[in-house]
């Protein structure tokens, strides 16, 4: 039997529409319990993460809570099949003093811990928190070419884990940051710091992160842009990627 011209359209419209809500609803499902996009616009996480990084975040690792969902509905308390951070993970989680906002920091106490800076050195547990010079690094964010000293930090593994060594920033040893009180970590929370440890707010201004307020695990660069030119120099948008960090894991 034939078929009319009208109806054949029709019928690939239907189908056509039918592709993109499937399609939608793929990437809704995606994005709220497996994988999130992320971009890093500060410079608190240097050397680990620069302005311009695109990265993935791991939803599942920590659980769900309302904040793993769009929009942040409070549709339960707490977390669902909830999971404690190792330390020395990279994770994002919603600002406590403002949970509109996106954070992301390194997971340095757990709850339980008890967390120290004294002359810019980090101890947990009352113990020094083992790190040694690695050269120095140039924060071109800064605007000023600032020269950073640049050290590889170990952070005690935990709950079965591996140490986990990473590299920080300092530019001093000084002030009421790199010497403070001793923060001991409540049950369900976190106390987090920033890799560019003199230019990054983070648990020593504001707190404590609560378990509800974890979004997921940083993962995977899986792009690069430094922007350094006016984005209408479209000329110049090959040499402003970032190749060598493309596909980067983080940790």
């Amino acid at each position: 039997m034939a078929v009319s011209k009208s109806k054949r359209t029709t019928g690939s419209l239907g189908e056509n529409i039918k592709t993109i809500v499937y399609a939608g609803l793929v990437a809704v499902f995606i994005r709220t319990f497996l994988f999130e996009p992320f971009n890093i616009p500060s410079g608190s996480m240097i050397p680990t993460l620069l302005v311009g990084d695109y990265l993935f975040v791991e939803k599942y690792s920590y659980g769900y809570s309302r904040y793993s969902l769009p929009f942040s509905p409070d549709l339960f308390p707490g977390r669902i099949w909830g999971a404690v951070p190792h330390r020395g993970d990279v994770m994002v989680f919603r600002y406590p003093p403002d949970p509109s906002e996106d954070y992301i920091k390194r997971v340095i106490g757990l709850p339980g811990d008890t967390v120290q800076l004294r002359k810019g050195q980090l101890y947990i547990d009352g113990k020094e928190v083992a790190r040694k010079p690695d050269g120095t690094f140039v924060d071109d964010e800064s605007g000023i070419g600032m020269v950073l000293r640049q050290y590889k930090e170990t952070l005690p593994g935990s709950a079965g884990a591996p140490p986990v060594t990473h590299r920080i920033l300092k530019a001093t040893d000084q002030g009421e940051a790199n010497n403070t009180g001793v923060y001991t970590v409540p049950p369900g929370e976190l106390f987090v710091l920033g890799d560019n440890r003199d230019n990054s707010a983070d648990s020593r201004f504001w707190g404590f992160v609560p378990m509800q307020n974890l979004v997921g695990k940083a993962e995977i660069i899986f792009f690069s842009i430094d922007a350094r030119d006016p984005w209408w120099q479209f000329w110049e948008w090959p040499f402003e990627i970032r190749w060598d960090r493309i596909g980067k894991f983080i940790h």
